[in-house]
């Protein structure tokens, strides 16, 4: 099934109330947007890895990629294209930086809320893992 209709999490419960990313969004808890429209929101993250880390969220709850579908296809590519302006904003587009989406608990992903990482400022090397 490539690019379907969204799949139903695989979490048991659906954390749309609870997440923390939901909340950021619904202006419950305060943070510090670099920028924010109808689709995303991006705020620097509280535990940064570099001079640069800024998350780009969407709006729309989803948990990971595997929740994704074709109807999401828009949102995905525009997480993208806004990494790469903040980057340059942030002046980092030059010199490089990584963008990162971690992917259920063996991609290390924390937050159960589709984000991705900009991340950027030093060298980050080859190494992922």
């Amino acid at each position: 099934m490539f690019l379907s209709e969204r799949l139903p999490a695989r979490r048991e419960i659906t954390m749309a109330d609870e997440c923390v990313f939901c909340r950021i969004i619904r202006k419950e808890v305060p943070s510090k947007p670099i920028y924010e429209d109808h689709d995303l929101i991006a705020f620097p993250d509280i535990s940064p890895v570099a001079p640069v880390h800024v998350l780009v969220v969407p709006k729309e709850h989803m948990v990971n990629l595997n929740e994704a579908g074709v109807k999401d296809v828009p949102v995905l590519g525009k997480m993208l294209r806004l990494a790469s302006k903040i980057a340059n904003e942030m002046g980092v587009a030059e010199s490089g930086y990584r963008v990162v989406i971690n992917n259920g608990d063996d991609g290390g992903q924390i937050v159960p809320h589709l984000h991705l990482h900009l991340i950027g400022g030093k060298g980050l090397g080859h190494k992922l893992g």
